[in-house]
């Protein structure tokens, strides 16, 4: 059982936290760098829709970061790996790749070359979703479980401080000095994540010393184990429990890839946009986080993610009104305070059922698949939406996936009659003797 010690802060003051807090902005400052302000800058050098949209899939490196994770725990970066250790080695490496990608996206011409400009954000979301990686690596080797929450909570919130560096701050310098300075302003803000990685305790082996001879890693073993193991437990529900994973934020992952490209062609400014979109939406975001925490504690998972379905549908819906409204702020706030709120609200909602559906010993690497899974399917037909609304226009695109939750719903229903499915809150004693036969 974990330790249910209460945190104080002689926790807070420990400098594991604080660099858990700097290098969840170095995590989190590229993801919108990756797409969310690159489809500002896209559509306003007269990129088409279409195009906008099919350059969304730069952000599947996110989602298939896991079929590559294993080599950070198996292989060291040359020469960097025996100065300062196998961890911080592949930490470094990764900002100071993004940081140059960066650069090199500045320097590119979206008008005259997208391709360029898309061939370095490329670069960008690998080095990216690679970071993620190890310091999700570090995170875990450099405390022990008890003060996993701490530091979970010092990395979201390090995660949100960088996605409004990137989302409102890199716009705003992008309205007052170009683009170009915005990009490399970015980049010398990953020097926050190389400080902190230098800083950073050793969690690996010294550096410069010689590591023992390791079996050969059996990268189909190490996958199939935890699939095996989900099946043992779930059975033919396993099917049902991944659609659910599937769908549930598919809605919202459609709509956010044309949202931006949507206030640019409204004639909101960066400025707007930034303000708006980005701050007064982080706020709103923090609230929905912490309401759809609240319910399904009070209300249970089923009723929550059925909840969070239906606001979906209805933020949705407000973009479709919004559409029709021209550079209304009233307008634009009305439609970012439901979309904001519901993202947050629903995304909480899914992360606490995939949690739930892990097991001990592989809880790991089971949620990484499940994470992978739940934005694959929708950033990859997401990349289709521009050939949508170029024919057909942004209030019927978003009418459409505001319709995508009604299906999600019948999903929830039927899995919610299947026990293995994890939509059932179980008796007390029944989820005692599940935990202890996850142990045996």
């Amino acid at each position: 059982m974990a330790d249910k010690r209460k945190f104080g802060w002689r926790d807070l003051q420990d400098s594991r936290v604080a660099l858990m807090l700097a290098l969840g902005f170095s995590s989190g400052l590229p993801f919108l760098l990756v797409f969310g302000t690159l489809s500002v800058r896209l559509r306003e050098a007269g990129v088409p829709i279409a195009t906008i949209g099919v350059l969304s899939w730069l952000g599947l490196a996110y989602s298939l970061k896991f079929l590559w994770s294993p080599l950070v725990d198996a292989l060291d970066v040359p020469l960097l790996a025996r100065a300062v250790g196998r961890r911080r080695a592949w930490m470094i490496a990764c900002q100071l790749l993004v940081a140059a990608a960066l650069v090199a996206v500045g320097f590119t011409d979206p008008a005259t070359s997208v391709a360029a400009t898309a061939a370095f954000t490329l670069v960008v979301a690998f080095g990216s979703a690679t970071q993620d990686v190890v310091v999700d690596g570090w995170r875990i080797d450099a405390a022990p479980h008890d003060m996993q929450g701490i530091m979970a909570a010092a990395y979201q919130l390090g995660y949100r401080i960088a996605l409004l560096a990137a989302g409102a701050g890199a716009l705003y310098i992008a309205e007052f000095a170009g683009w170009r300075v915005s990009y490399f302003a970015m980049a010398a803000l990953m020097a926050v994540g190389v400080v902190s990685s230098v800083l950073s305790p050793i969690v690996d082996r010294a550096p410069g010393a010689v590591e023992a001879p390791r079996a050969r890693f059996d990268f189909g073993a190490a996958v199939a184990a935890p699939l095996m193991d989900l099946y043992r437990r779930t059975g033919k529900t396993l099917f049902l429990i991944l659609l659910v994973v599937a769908f549930y934020r598919l809605s919202d992952f459609l709509a956010g890839v044309m949202a931006n490209p949507l206030y640019v062609d409204l004639g909101f400014s960066k400025a707007q946009i930034a303000s708006v979109a980005k701050i007064y939406g982080f706020a709103i975001g923090i609230a929905g986080a912490f309401a759809g925490g609240w319910l399904v504690a009070a209300i249970g998972l089923y009723r929550t993610m059925i909840i969070g379905a239906c606001l979906q549908s209805v933020s949705h819906l407000l973009f479709s009104w919004l559409a029709t409204q021209g550079a209304s702020v009233p307008a634009l706030v009305f439609a970012i305070s439901a979309d904001n709120f519901t993202q947050t609200f629903a995304g909480t909602a899914l992360i606490a059922y995939m949690s739930g559906l892990t097991a001990a010993g592989f809880s790991a690497t089971q949620y990484a698949l499940f994470s992978s899974l739940y934005a694959l399917l929708g950033k990859l037909i997401a990349g289709l939406s521009g050939f949508f609304v170029e024919a057909h226009g942004y209030a019927a695109f978003f009418l459409m996936t505001a319709a995508v939750p009604l299906p999600v719903m019948a999903l929830l229903w039927t899995a919610r009659r299947a026990p293995a499915a994890g939509l059932v809150e179980l008796p007390a004693e029944a989820k005692d003797a599940e935990a202890a036969e996850q142990v045996r």
